[in-house]
């Protein structure tokens, strides 16, 4: 997931640090759009629909909820993978920075796209919902920006477990999720190991954060990317959410609006570190070399292609390197 660099010879805003932080943007847009999309639709738009009767209906609507995370990360990858690397989260980009090498001086742009894309895809899946939103809201009598909103309010941004009475277990629900995400994705990328081939990456990034979502999930709603909920979170407070949005007061917990971006920034570096104490560096001392891929090995898809057409098959079928051949 590092940053694609400027292309040789080309010229341009668009081969330059600018033309990814469009990417970025874009890409957060798409995360956004798909996600805060499924729980529009888990909250007010199947129930006022006539298609379904309950909101939240614990397992069945949690597991569409993380299916819907699984495809909206997989594609926003897909979509800005091959410009910026698909950070799409500034906690993401923090630790790359720390223990990746990505250039701090991209960092406060990447952040600032990756959080506009969030604020302007959450405005969107607002008009788009926003009759089912506004019937759920009428039928259940919410009055936004009191307590009885944070079912709607939720559409946007995350908030603690009403079993929290205090911000350590949400915060430490986000420093864990973050860990995970950033421990695991450097694991998929590291040439060293067993790297994602085939373009799968995104499948396998999207997968990932959907077994965040499904394993450890309900304490915090599991930002574990501070963009992903600041954006929308701004955006809801203007559409009059207020104080269950900005500054996120709950109750028990208040002013919970930091948790969701202090949380995954710390856990994103945690993670980074450990993978890397336990498992990088530790190829790093065995001397392992990157795996060499076909196209390192001089291997065409022309000749690929014609390997095929010639014997109906690939040559690993029959028990052959492409080396053999």
């Amino acid at each position: 997931m590092a940053a694609a660099g400027a292309v040789s010879g080309k010229t341009g805003w668009r081969a330059t640090a600018w033309g990814e932080y469009l990417s970025e943007f874009l890409g957060t847009f798409v995360l956004i759009m798909f996600g805060d999309g499924v729980v529009a639709m888990a909250v007010a738009a199947l129930n006022q629909s006539g298609r379904g009767t309950k909101i939240f209906d614990a397992a069945g609507d949690w597991l569409l909820i993380g299916f819907g995370w699984f495809f909206a990360v997989t594609l926003a990858v897909y979509v800005a993978g091959g410009v910026s690397g698909a950070h799409i989260n500034p906690a993401v980009t923090i630790a790359l920075a720390v223990r990746r090498g990505f250039a701090w001086s991209k960092v406060p742009g990447y952040i600032v796209a990756q959080v506009l894309g969030a604020f302007v895809a959450a405005v969107v899946v607002y008009v788009v919902y926003k009759a089912a939103i506004d019937s759920y809201e009428a039928a259940n009598h919410i009055t936004r920006g009191e307590p009885n909103s944070v079912p709607t309010y939720s559409i946007f941004a995350t908030f603690p477990a009403p079993y929290f009475h205090t911000v350590v277990g949400p915060l430490i629900s986000e420093i864990v999720g973050a860990a995970l995400l950033v421990g695991i994705i450097l694991a998929i990328i590291d040439e060293l190991g067993t790297p994602v081939r085939a373009n799968l990456a995104p499948l396998i990034v999207g997968l990932l954060v959907g077994g965040i979502g499904l394993s450890f999930g309900a304490n915090s709603g599991y930002a574990i990317n501070p963009a992903r909920d600041f954006g929308p979170r701004v955006f809801a407070a203007i559409a009059g959410y207020d104080n269950v949005a900005l500054p996120g007061d709950y109750g028990a917990i208040n002013t919970y609006f930091w948790i969701p971006i202090v949380g995954p920034i710390v856990g994103a570096v945690i993670g980074a570190l450990i993978y890397d104490f336990c498992i990088h560096k530790t190829y790093l001392t065995l001397g392992k070399k990157p795996s060499p891929t076909l196209e390192d090995m001089g291997v065409t898809v022309e000749d690929l292609t014609g390997y095929i057409a010639e014997k109906g098959t690939l040559p690993e079928s029959h028990g052959r390197t492409v080396e053999e051949r």
